[in-house]
């Protein structure tokens, strides 16, 4: 299937040349853009004529008709007939509108399902655009030059067409035949060489390893009915990322790295970094699962019926509610999920992180990783230099009491990277008070065994998880 011819898609991409949000900003205004991101699209209605920008701007960034004739002068040297016929553009009168979407990636343009300034599916294969999951995933891959890379279930290709900036070859699956077109259309439409395979999951890479591996797919738990294609995967609840986590090892090339969105059912009696943990093999892997919200069943289900435009099914919400309760579930996680392939025992730490971190995603990722593959051995870091991280502070919380403030709790904050907070006791923060650098730590704990009366060695065997936890989550580095 394709949406258009390959020749056309080219001069599609000639047609949308100056159609950017550099240029968008430059003609219009950062404040009219801002305003427009944020659904306030009086400025650009204002400013956006009938010349070349102001028409895709007014097709695909407000979502209001043109006049046939300047559309036609606007897409050139791509037809209007071609437009409407491919579904582009929609007549109405002597005027059209936007069949498609068109959304910005950096200076990427990519066409989907998604009209602009609306919200919901049209139809069961629906192609989605750039939305908020396929901006984590984009956020959190990095961007280091790698020799394979594979995009599973690559819908319009936003991350297959990120990958090709940096990975010599990229492979993009999706069962959908409609996603695939459009894969295939914005990686003409942008100049760029894509590997569009149809297939279910891994089923169209069996056999093939990679160095990068992302996956934003269809993981939305238990639909009753039919399902949507680009959400529904077919899969029993949570399947598809224990799927995905099962396939992980001979997935990915030694050293290589998976990342994948996905939802996780909270059940009662089951702490869900358990179920999280249990679906990944017992050697080969390091993991990190980051929760970044749970729903509870019924605001999960509203979400989703919202998304699908199904908000007035009371049947499929009921049916939909009682698949939970069936099975004990109090709760849905949605999260990202980092594998890096290894020798030896697998290796899972599963957290939840509900607030603000410090952009991009990609750098907590490798900062996790690299600290995680770090030696932190006992021996290692009785010899270690440390130092206080950039950016952590020690803040207290005290009361008035009899001979002034007394201080009933102390805790570590950062104010970049992952930004945690860890709450510490007066032997530790006496420890980090002399972690500048320059004394090795087997020196520091000697002086506050002295201090404190106690055997040095026996000192060292109550901080060591202590410090080697500190180093782990960024509050000490290694010098």
């Amino acid at each position: 299937m394709r949406l258009i011819e390959t020749e056309a898609a080219a001069r599609l991409g000639e047609a949308r040349k100056g159609f950017s949000r550099a240029a968008l900003s430059a003609v219009y205004g950062p404040e009219a853009l801002a305003d427009a991101d944020r659904g306030d699209f009086r400025a650009l209605l204002h400013r956006a004529g009938e010349d070349r920008l102001g028409v895709w701007t007014r097709l695909f960034v407000i979502g209001v008709p043109v006049p046939a004739a300047a559309a036609a002068a606007a897409f050139a040297p791509f037809t209007i007939d071609e437009a409407l016929s491919c579904g582009l553009l929609l007549a109405h009168g002597d005027a059209v509108t936007a069949g498609w979407g068109a959304q910005f990636d950096g200076e990427r343009l990519l066409f989907s399902d998604q009209l602009p300034n609306t919200t919901g599916a049209r139809t069961r294969d629906h192609v989605v655009g750039v939305g908020g999951a396929s901006k984590l995933l984009l956020d959190a891959t990095s961007r280091e030059s790698v020799g394979s890379a594979l995009d599973l279930g690559t819908g319009c290709g936003v991350q297959a067409l990120a990958l090709a900036g940096h990975a010599a070859r990229v492979t993009a699956t999706d069962l959908s035949e409609r996603a695939l077109a459009f894969a295939a259309l914005n990686a003409a439409v942008n100049g760029t060489e894509l590997e569009l395979l149809q297939g279910d999951l891994l089923a169209p890479v069996a056999g093939c390893r990679f160095d990068l591996v992302v996956a934003n797919p269809p993981f939305v738990i238990a639909t009753p009915g039919g399902g949507w294609t680009y959400r529904d995967a077919g899969r029993e609840a949570d399947g598809i990322a224990a799927e995905l986590a099962a396939a992980a090892p001979g997935l990915l090339n030694p050293g290589g790295t998976m990342l994948f969105l996905a939802n996780w059912l909270h059940r009662d009696g089951e702490p869900w970094a358990e179920r999280v943990a249990g679906w990944f093999p017992d050697a080969g892997l390091r993991v990190w699962a980051v929760e970044r919200e749970v729903l509870d069943p019924l605001d999960y289900v509203r979400t989703w019926q919202r998304d699908s435009g199904e908000s007035d099914d009371a049947d499929q919400a009921a049916a939909w509610l009682d698949w939970f309760d069936a099975r004990g579930a109090e709760g849905v996680g949605f999260g990202l999920v980092g594998v890096r392939r290894i020798e030896g025992p697998t290796e899972v730490v599963c957290e939840s992180v509900r607030h603000a971190v410090e952009t991009p995603w990609a750098d907590r990722v490798r900062d996790w990783f690299a600290l995680r593959a770090a030696d932190l051995g006992p021996e290692t870091l009785w010899t270690a230099k440390l130092r206080v991280a950039d950016g952590v502070a020690l803040q207290q919380s005290a009361a008035p009491g009899p001979e002034g403030w007394d201080v009933d709790r102390q805790w570590l904050q950062q104010s970049n990277g992952m930004r945690y907070a860890e709450e510490v006791d007066p032997l530790v923060v006496a420890f980090m008070g002399a972690c500048d650098g320059t004394a090795e730590v087997r020196l520091q704990v000697q002086l506050l065994a002295d201090t404190y009366g106690a055997e040095a060695a026996m000192l060292y065997a109550q901080l060591y998880p202590v410090i080697r936890r500190l180093v782990e989550r960024g509050f000490l580095a290694l010098d």
